[in-house]
């Protein structure tokens, strides 16, 4: 019909004419036209006013004027008025308890503190002590006690920090002798050893501990002869390019079983019940190599239909034992810490872990 579109075309014509000139009301508008032409993307733009009125209210009108008086009243409280002499003598405006207000938010523990506590709690319910040790170590302690070869990768400055102050860091002449003897050549464990010189100087750089277990080996020398099960949660530094799964300084859970019965099934019932009582049933132990460890094993718990390693475990090889004086097994293990609360949280960047915001720490899960 020429004739509906002909007036179809005029309406939408004199619209457009009549909102170019100024902002018009939309109560002077056709509503057809204005839902028309707002489909139409940056063609017309709307913009919300609100007005308000006041009036007096029945009590209000009821109040004789010429009773009323200025007075000024103090409605807000601050530091600034209290260190003043203003509010002596002044009047206060009525605190109404039943006003509408944010609800504050609860102080909680920070979720990687949390889990700390939690896991420390599950050792110490399987009667394990909780040993601690000092950032800053020696590579011998660090290192050499764990039989690591000084030609190792993991020795090199682009995987661990050395440090300037102090340099150097002092390590009993014993310790350096029988490291010697076993890296060299074996000494006395059955071992041919690695076969090249051993460094005294390379053994007693300073640097920041590249993991935990250094705290258990020291604990190991200072109680040759006392049987123990302790643990340690702490954190260690490496040279890492931070990304979603890692950072230059995380945690580590380590731990031993150091007594003259000491054997592989005591070290993955321990680990199995460590990971049940974390909520994880399902765990599976794969055969592993370490330098300080034989036999070795990964640790593997099932999760959302998938095996994912957590940590290795051993028992120390008599390379590590014997130069720390003691003749019965060790059963050993570590962990990532981090990468457990990744699990737990269901994070998939590591780095969500430690950011600032206030308000999505919040909404993680309580632990």
């Amino acid at each position: 019909d020429e004739e509906l579109i002909s007036s179809v075309i005029s309406e939408r014509r004199d619209f457009i004419s009549k909102i170019s000139k100024s902002s018009v009301e939309d109560s002077e508008l056709s509503p057809q036209l204005i839902e028309h032409f707002s489909r139409r993307k940056g063609l017309i733009s709307i913009d919300v006013q609100v007005t308000r009125t006041w009036s007096l209210t029945e009590e209000g009108l009821s109040v004789d004027g010429e009773l009323l008086s200025h007075v000024e009243m103090i409605g807000e409280v601050t530091p600034e008025l209290l260190q003043g002499e203003s509010w002596i003598g002044a009047k206060f405006k009525p605190f109404d308890v039943n006003a509408p207000t944010v609800t504050p938010t609860g102080g909680r523990p920070h979720p990687m503190q949390a889990l700390i506590e939690r896991i420390r709690n599950v050792f110490l319910e399987m009667g394990f002590s909780e040993i601690e040790g000092n950032f800053v170590q020696s590579a011998g302690w660090n290192m050499d006690a764990l039989y690591i070869p000084q030609s190792h990768p993991a020795r090199t400055m682009q995987d661990t920090f050395y440090l300037s102050n102090p340099q150097k860091v002092e390590v009993q002449e014993e310790y350096l002798d029988l490291w010697s003897k076993v890296h060299e050549h074996g000494h006395d464990t059955g071992s041919r050893g690695w076969g090249r010189r051993f460094d005294r100087e390379e053994a007693q750089k300073g640097l920041l501990r590249t993991h935990t277990t250094v705290n258990t080996v020291r604990h190991i020398a200072e109680n040759p002869s006392k049987p123990s099960r302790v643990f340690g949660i702490g954190r260690v530094f490496r040279q890492e390019t931070i990304d979603r799964t890692h950072l230059p300084e995380f945690h580590q859970i380590e731990g031993i079983i150091h007594e003259e019965n000491a054997n592989l099934p005591m070290l993955i019932t321990t680990l199995k019940t460590f990971y049940s009582k974390m909520g994880y049933d399902d765990v599976r132990v794969r055969p592993a190599y370490f330098p300080y460890t034989e036999p070795s094993v990964e640790v593997d718990i099932l999760w959302r239909g998938e095996w994912l390693e957590l940590g290795g475990a051993g028992i120390f090889r008599p390379e590590v034992t014997e130069p720390l004086g003691t003749e019965w097994p060790v059963c050993a293990w570590g962990m990532g810490l981090e990468r457990l609360a990744m699990l737990i949280l269901g994070l998939d960047d590591i780095r969500q872990l430690y950011q600032p915001d206030l308000e999505k720490l919040g909404q993680m899960p309580i632990l």
